[in-house]
């Protein structure tokens, strides 16, 4: 297998760049990409760290993230597995990129830019789920922002099918990690049951 090892050797194997997809890249949240942002419930979360690289799904019930100016959105950070492997990297390195989704739309939007992670009580008060609070709030600062072609979520036909039984269940995962020791089709069965309380 031959190694493309320069920028040089990978460009020549590609055409210029189709110019919308440069004129579409702004450094601060227009009204239409903060709209689009707001009405988005789910993002991949992209770390860079001493450790490697990550990727964290996130989620809420209402918008991922709360916009505080065109430049600075905010995401809490709510209960999880507490590995804290992005939360190392924000604190350790800083760079970070997001994906925005919607159910339903082909588009995908685009951030990059710096995180830092606070505990500010105020901040942290300001997303409380009753009694619950974020343990930490994630603040990040915008570099670039843009639309995604939708040709892959188009290609894979992403919101017309349901492929999950063609895949191995988190069970069947955590069973074969663990010798059968955790995991099985009873935790398939109650997680979401168990999950419910534990959501913030």
């Amino acid at each position: 297998m031959r190694k493309i090892e320069t920028v040089e050797e990978l460009t020549a194997l590609y055409p210029e760049p189709v110019p919308l997809a440069l004129k579409k890249v702004a450094t601060r949240l227009t009204p239409l990409y903060r709209q689009w942002i707001e009405g988005s419930r789910f993002c991949i979360l992209s770390t860079a760290g001493p450790l490697g690289v990550h990727g964290s799904p996130r989620g809420d019930d209402g918008p991922v993230m709360r916009v505080r100016d065109e430049r600075t959105i905010l995401m809490p950070d709510w209960r999880g597995n507490n590995r804290l492997d992005a939360l190392r990297d924000i604190v350790e390195d800083g760079r970070v990129a997001l994906l925005f989704l919607v159910p339903g739309s082909t588009t995908t939007v685009r951030v990059n830019g710096r995180a830092v992670l606070t505990d500010d009580e105020a901040l942290r008060g300001s997303f409380a789920r009753g009694t619950t609070l974020p343990a930490t709030v994630i603040v990040i600062e915008i570099a670039e922002v843009y639309i995604q072609c939708a040709k892959a979520l188009l290609r894979s036909g992403l919101w017309g099918r349901d492929d999950r039984d063609s895949v191995p269940t988190t069970g069947q995962i955590l069973a074969e990690m663990t010798d059968g020791e955790n995991g099985g089709a009873a935790y398939d069965a109650e997680y979401e049951r168990n999950a419910r309380p534990r959501m913030w």
